[in-house]
């Protein structure tokens, strides 16, 4: 099987030529983007769940709570 080569690109500056290096190394490629994934996920989950509880919704028929008064008992 044959070896993946690291490219380097090439760039010329008047008669000088230089080689361009990769932002990431390939090797480290699916690492960084895992990470950066899960900090993207993990901000998302934050801000999600930060801030004030959620307002009580509509209850189904019958549906009784615990704060009930004894005044309206009777």
């Amino acid at each position: 099987m044959a070896k993946n080569k690291q490219k380097t690109r090439k760039r010329q500056i008047g008669k000088t030529v230089v080689k361009k290096k990769p932002i990431i190394d390939p090797k480290y490629k699916n690492t960084f983007w895992t990470i950066v994934v899960v900090i993207i996920l993990l901000i998302f989950f934050i801000v999600n769940n930060t801030g004030k509880e959620p307002e009580e919704g509509p209850y189904p028929p019958g549906y009784h709570s615990q704060k009930i008064e004894t005044n309206k008992l009777n």
